[in-house]
């Protein structure tokens, strides 16, 4: 059925249950799967301009912050004997960067959480998860 899934995680504790259900998939398909986190680009706040040093600090922390947040997923398949690489997407929206590297991936399902909100809530807080269900090509496995 599903040959390549990838696994989308902020490294969040929802997240995680998207994690362990994304490579219980896996590893009973016998999927490979891709790792995927993606950092937002630095936006300016009220207008002022950062500094080169807070730019990179910034991009610092995010890169050493992916690779933790990979480890994990990519430890955590080892156990499972499920085959596993990560890839850090920098500077997209985390829908943008999480459809796009299915499709340059050649990826067949995206398995993800979703916080679930309704109304007023999602208006003002948005949803990855509904953003990228309304981009994919391919089925997506939302997890709760």
């Amino acid at each position: 059925m599903f040959q390549h899934i990838l696994i989308a995680t902020d490294g969040s504790e929802l997240a995680q249950k998207a994690v362990v259900q994304g490579l219980e998939l896996a590893s009973e398909l016998k999927a490979k799967v891709l790792a995927v986190t993606v950092t937002e680009p630095w936006t300016m706040v009220g207008g002022s301009v950062p500094t080169q040093s807070v730019v990179e600090r910034y991009e610092k922390a995010a890169t050493e912050n992916a690779g933790r947040i990979t480890s994990l997923v990519s430890e955590a398949a080892k156990k499972k004997h499920v085959t596993c690489s990560a890839l850090h997407v920098w500077g997209k929206h985390p829908a943008e960067g999480i459809t796009e590297a299915a499709k340059k991936n050649g990826c067949d399902l995206i398995v993800m959480a979703s916080h679930g909100r309704h109304g007023f809530g999602r208006f003002l807080l948005g949803s990855v998860a509904t953003e990228v269900l309304v981009r994919s090509t391919i089925p997506v496995l939302i997890c709760r």
